[in-house]
């Protein structure tokens, strides 16, 4: 079987709801405006916001108000602490697993935040292997990580799928290799980019591995 590489945040687990809970928890542990959460999560951008301006967007609203330490601690474990791996994700996994088809997270982010992820999930019981953007000094959508994502499972790249929630990190990293087909999880979004689309859209992490494992078994 080929190669799956599979996107963590928003794809395998919610990242943004894990995020929204944690800012909520902060705001409430610190006395700070309820209505403040959704500058929160814009600040955010559904992680894609690098940690460090983050911090410094919180520093400079809420200055005396909240220690660096609150401020870090929120940032460092918050989201990372409470990410679920839904039992309908969990469940697709493990049949392409047993299906045969090896399967690789590929992740942008900080070693030890995706680690506590992957590990608090119980992802890492089940999937063959992970890279973390950090770790092998590139981000999606750069070649070189799904290529380090290939080697780390001893898999080729051609013939592969990438399954995820970025149309540029990952549908647009997918577009730029050979032979490598994806799936978009849309979350319900509209697909908005005309240079380029991918091989198939779905509404979840499940659905899209379903179809994958469901196409293989057709064709």
């Amino acid at each position: 079987m080929a190669l799956l590489m599979i996107d963590l945040d928003n794809t395998l687990v919610d990242r943004d709801a894990a995020f929204r809970e944690a800012a909520s928890v902060f705001l409430d542990e610190n006395s700070l405006p309820v209505d403040d959460l959704a500058w929160l999560m814009s600040v955010d951008a559904s992680g894609y916001t690098p940690r460090e301006d983050v911090a410094r967007a919180l520093a400079e609203r809420y200055a005396a108000a909240v220690s660096g330490a609150a401020v870090r601690d929120f940032l460092d474990g918050g989201a990372a602490d409470r990410v679920v791996l839904a039992a309908a994700t969990r469940d697709a996994l493990a049949r392409a697993v047993g299906a045969g088809w090896t399967c690789v997270i590929v992740t942008n982010g900080r070693v030890e935040q995706q680690e506590a992820k992957i590990r608090g999930t119980g992802l890492d019981g089940i999937v063959h292997g992970w890279v973390v953007s950090e770790a092998v000094g590139c981000k999606k959508p750069a070649p070189e990580i799904f290529r380090a994502a290939a080697a780390a499972v001893g898999a080729p790249l051609r013939g592969a799928w990438v399954i995820g929630d970025s149309p540029h990190a990952d549908i647009g990293g997918a577009n730029g290799l050979d032979d490598v087909r994806s799936v978009w999880v849309s979350g319900g979004r509209p697909w908005g980019d005309e240079t380029f689309r991918p091989t198939h859209v779905t509404d979840d992490a499940a659905s899209a591995l379903n179809y994958i494992v469901g196409r293989d078994r057709r064709s």
